[in-house]
């Protein structure tokens, strides 16, 4: 599997690439199905979503992406009744916030190594621990500093243009 875009994620003003999909664990345990179009392989789920913590609580502020209709995804097609926010309360788990220079790239989810890793893990949506992983220093200088994706496959879509 293609490294994948992640998800971001604004705790306390400061914005972090996330490498864990807490809406997957809605649609599962939700049994809903959205049919949300993919162009690349970069980006198989079809959409990105926007969290943000506030009072150690998880929240999912926006979407984004199309669905196989060629309609937006948004909050509220997900979510009729909340176009503003929703408490991921069906979220138990820890998230990955990469940071600093990579250290090694993997073609795969979310598995490449960056020189530290920022845990956040929740309760159904509740923060309860916070911790900093030490993964080493980037000998070069010139390494990407921050998660990306280093390449992706774009598909066309069916009316033959590229998003």
């Amino acid at each position: 599997m293609t490294a994948q875009i992640a998800e971001e994620i604004n705790i306390d003003g400061e914005r972090f690439a996330m490498c864990t999909e807490p809406l997957a664990d809605y649609f599962e345990l939700s049994g809903k199905r959205f049919n949300f179009a993919t162009n690349c392989t970069a980006l198989w789920r079809g959409y990105v979503g926007c969290w943000e913590v506030q009072k150690n609580r998880l929240y999912l502020v926006g979407m984004s992406g199309t669905l196989e209709d060629g309609s937006d995804v948004t909050l509220a097609a997900v979510f009729p009744g909340c176009p503003d926010r929703v408490f991921a309360h069906w979220f138990s788990g820890t998230v990955r916030l990469p940071q600093g220079k990579l250290l090694k790239y993997r073609h795969m989810g979310y598995g490449s190594i960056y020189e530290s890793d920022i845990f956040i893990t929740f309760d159904h949506g509740v923060l309860t621990q916070r911790y900093t992983n030490n993964n080493g220093a980037a000998g070069n200088e010139g390494a990407s500093n921050g998660y990306q994706v280093n390449a992706m496959t774009v598909f066309p879509n069916a009316g033959g243009d590229q998003r």
